[in-house]
């Protein structure tokens, strides 16, 4: 068993500029529906949201780099970030797990943990992947 880190800092206006240039063409290719019908929501702290998601996702994806044989595009939509109800950000981790083990050899995520932040500027998330080898 290995246990993984990743982390990303993201500055928000780099994601608001990214949804007003190229909308829902670069919305539809990073985040699930779930995701965006979550950062919709909230009108006010949305493009906060949405930058933490991607700092996510760019946190996990870091973290099991080393065992995948692709590219990154084919994660993003894989990295599914959902709240429990007690409103903690967590990884789908069933939906991630089908689709990562198709494509690393003998290896499976056991378990995800992740952690997120966000100001006015700037959003950061950490992940921390335990992996059975």
């Amino acid at each position: 068993m290995r246990v993984k880190t990743g982390i990303d800092i993201i500055e928000v206006d780099r994601i608001k500029k990214a949804i007003e240039e190229l909308g829902d063409s670069f919305l539809n290719r990073i985040f699930t529906e779930k995701e965006i019908l979550y950062c919709n929501k909230s009108e006010i702290m949305k493009y906060q949201h949405f930058a933490a998601r991607f700092a996510v996702k760019e946190a996990v994806f870091k973290a099991i780099s080393e065992y995948i044989s692709g590219r990154e595009d084919t994660l993003w939509k894989d990295i599914e970030v959902i709240n429990l109800d007690s409103g903690k950000p967590c990884i789908n981790v069933e939906k991630l797990i089908k689709n990562f083990n198709k494509t690393a050899n003998n290896i499976s995520i056991k378990d995800i943990d992740i952690s997120i932040s966000h100001i006015k500027e700037f959003a950061v998330a950490s992940a921390i992947v335990v992996i059975d080898v």
